[in-house]
């Protein structure tokens, strides 16, 4: 059924929400004996149109990305204290697994076909060279899908 929704049944993203990015980053790099990633800053509203829950929001994050395994990325993001899902599941469940991800061709059918089956669009925005959109599938699936779109 994914493949039929998403047009794709390879999941490449596990997203963690973390307290202290430098710290867990440190930790998980030395668990799985890979280097620390460079530990970037999500941009601006200007640049990243960021929504959520169908508002505006200036939310931003740091993220460190482990791409050091064969199959899967994991994305730490430590969040700010605007309103955002990643806010959001911190306050509510504490640090954990936030998503899972999975690129996309067409994001707004994909979207669709999402909204059709009960899932609606939590926070999406763009970053340099694409964009993503969380789904709120939690429900059905007990965590939110990260729909990811290169350019």
């Amino acid at each position: 059924m994914a493949n039929e929704i998403l047009g794709t049944d390879v999941v490449v993203q596990i997203g963690i929400i973390v307290r202290d990015i430098e710290k867990t980053a440190k930790d998980f790099a030395e668990f799985f004996g890979v280097e620390v990633p460079q530990i970037i800053e999500t941009e601006e509203y200007e640049k990243t149109h960021t929504e959520y829950r169908g508002k505006p929001t200036n939310a931003r994050a740091k993220l460190a990305f482990f791409r050091n395994f064969k199959n899967i990325e994991i994305e730490l993001i430590e969040p700010d204290e605007n309103p955002s899902t990643w806010r959001e599941f911190l306050e509510t469940h504490g640090e954990g697994i936030h998503h899972i991800g999975v690129f996309v061709k067409n994001m707004d059918e994909k979207i669709e076909n999402l909204k059709k089956e009960g899932i609606e669009v939590v926070q999406k925005g763009d970053y340099t060279g694409g964009r993503y959109a969380y789904m709120d599938s939690t429900d059905k699936l007990k965590f939110i899908l990260e729909l990811l779109e290169n350019f």
